[in-house]
């Protein structure tokens, strides 16, 4: 068993945390990360990130799903999956390059520079993959666009092969559309109007009028109506300094206020702050939860799901709650959503590439968005007859197959599957209106500051914000520290390491180094 997966498995277990897989025994063509013979099957162990994929973290050995069998068979490999924990990912991608137990391939949540990757491109753990993409890798040259390649490039070079995003906004605010119905009002556009929606909601009975979670991690969308998300690419220009966005005091309490209303008036469940991924979900299939935020592509999935057990159920996609400059929504993604890094002595690693680029093929679309003719889907009179799952079981699989297997692709959502229903349809033309006027950005560094690197405590992620600030922020919210005190949380922020970041920030701005502007 690999070393790593090992030091994995008995960290997690210890915490009480599914791995789900185990690795191969030897036996098809040599050791991981070895060139196969003639005729032999490409062999390469892959990390890769559960991502709380329900499928996933409850297989007994990934390695043997009959997917994973399916997608070997097509591309001729044998892969030796290693799972990492979604919610220990960070700490366990650091633990795995200091302890030098690093898979022939690794999965990288971003670019080149995301916190998980523990600056090991820059200490030459991958290899350049420059001229082996001009070689084996030229479909993804053609179908990735130029701002994913530069994303997941260091001095110069490639240094992994993107998942990537066409649209930018991804994440969307999510209703309980028959429940809106029975209380007789229109989607909300304000905060307040949606505070009152929430209001309705309880009084049908709803146990979480709004879902919240550990964090505030897709439970963020008031954040969004003020514009002063605290997240990593949330910076903007005051005066003479760039700042983060939570430094505007007066919306940020207002943002904070709005969650505080929420607690007092049981709009929001009293243990928001240890709600985790799974009890969130579990909770809104359930039918206890009338509005949310969540990723949009998933929404037919989801309320699929739901209805197994709320059949009158009816999930919609709205416009996110405006605030005082009459905007809102969520934060933008970068332009990668995962990327593939190969170990730099791997031996085989123009088969990887190999394998890759056939995740843009058109044979690899059929196969992740539909599965295998005969057995997932028919085929009559030229056309694709596929029926998308309703069984809950099955609706993880699918997605599993779709989202989780099919590592290179545009993320956005998947047309092949939604243009074949009339909600699929509708589930694109909210995309293109619905999120393509709303979402919020900010100035952002790449790579990421050394003073936020050096400060972990005052250092955000992509969507939740420094340890710092959230212990004061589920204070306020449970009314054990006063809102109005938000001005010295700001000052403590920067006593233990912002100006650090400010200065930084700010010469990097004037400089015009490494920064990207905001996108809306």
């Amino acid at each position: 068993m690999n070393k790593w997966f090992k030091v994995s498995l008995v960290s997690t277990l210890a915490l009480g945390t599914l791995v789900g897989c185990g690795t191969k025994e030897d036996g098809n063509s040599g050791k991981d990360g070895q060139a196969a013979g003639p005729g032999e099957k490409t062999k390469f162990s892959i990390a890769l990130r559960t991502l709380a994929f329900n499928y996933v973290e409850k297989s007994p050995n990934l390695n043997e799903d009959k997917w994973v069998k399916r997608l070997e068979e097509k591309t001729n490999t044998d892969l030796n999956i290693v799972l990492v924990p979604h919610k220990e990912y960070e700490q366990k991608m650091v633990q795995m390059f200091a302890t030098g137990d690093v898979a022939d391939v690794m999965q990288g949540s971003g670019g080149v520079n995301g916190k998980e990757m523990a600056g090991s491109v820059q200490a030459g753990v991958f290899m350049p993959l420059d001229d082996l993409l001009k070689k084996h890798g030229q479909n993804l040259l053609k179908k990735i666009p130029k701002d994913a390649w530069d994303q997941v490039s260091y001095q110069g070079k490639i240094y992994a092969i993107p998942e990537y995003l066409s649209n930018p906004s991804r994440r969307a605010t999510w209703v309980r559309q028959d429940l809106l119905d029975k209380a007789g009002l229109k989607a909300p556009k304000t905060v307040e109007e949606t505070l009152d929606m929430l209001r309705a909601f309880k009084k049908l009975g709803v146990e979480n009028p709004y879902m919240g979670r550990q964090d505030f991690k897709y439970a963020d969308t008031f954040f969004g109506a003020y514009d002063v998300y605290p997240y990593l690419s949330m910076f903007e220009k005051q005066g003479d300094q760039v700042v983060p966005k939570f430094f505007d005091s007066d919306n940020m309490q207002k943002a904070l206020g709005v969650y505080k209303t929420m607690y007092d008036e049981g709009l929001i469940n009293k243990e928001f702050a240890t709600i985790n991924p799974t009890t969130f979900k579990n909770t809104i299939l359930a039918g206890k939860a009338g509005m949310w935020t969540m990723n949009a592509n998933e929404l037919l999935q989801w309320e699929a799901q739901l209805k197994a057990s709320v059949p009158e159920a009816k999930l919609e996609i709205i416009p996110s709650p405006t605030g005082t400059d009459g905007k809102g929504g969520h934060y933008l993604y970068g332009s990668v959503t995962r990327s593939y890094f190969i170990k730099k002595d791997v031996k085989n690693a123009e088969s990887i590439v190999k394998f890759f680029d056939w995740m843009v093929s058109d044979e690899a679309e059929k196969f992740f968005t539909f599965g295998v003719e005969g057995e997932t889907y028919k085929t009559e009179n030229g056309k694709i007859v596929y029926t998308s799952p309703t069984d809950p079981t099955a609706v993880d699989e699918e997605r599993y197959r779709q989202a989780f297997l099919w590592m290179v692709q545009d993320t956005t959502y998947n047309k092949g599957s939604l243009d074949l229903t009339p909600e699929g349809k509708k589930l694109i033309q909210i995309y293109d209106t619905v999120l393509a006027k709303e979402g919020r950005d900010g100035i952002t560094f790449e790579p990421r500051l050394e003073s936020l690197t050096k400060n972990p405590d005052v250092s955000p992620n992509s969507d939740t914000a420094p340890p710092l600030l959230l212990t004061h922020m589920v204070k306020m919210v449970y009314g054990k520290e006063p809102i109005s005190d938000w001005p010295k949380v700001i000052e403590e922020w920067k006593s233990k390491g912002g100006n650090e970041v400010i200065k930084e920030a700010t010469d990097k701005f004037n400089k015009n180094e490494g920064i990207t502007m905001p996108r809306r």
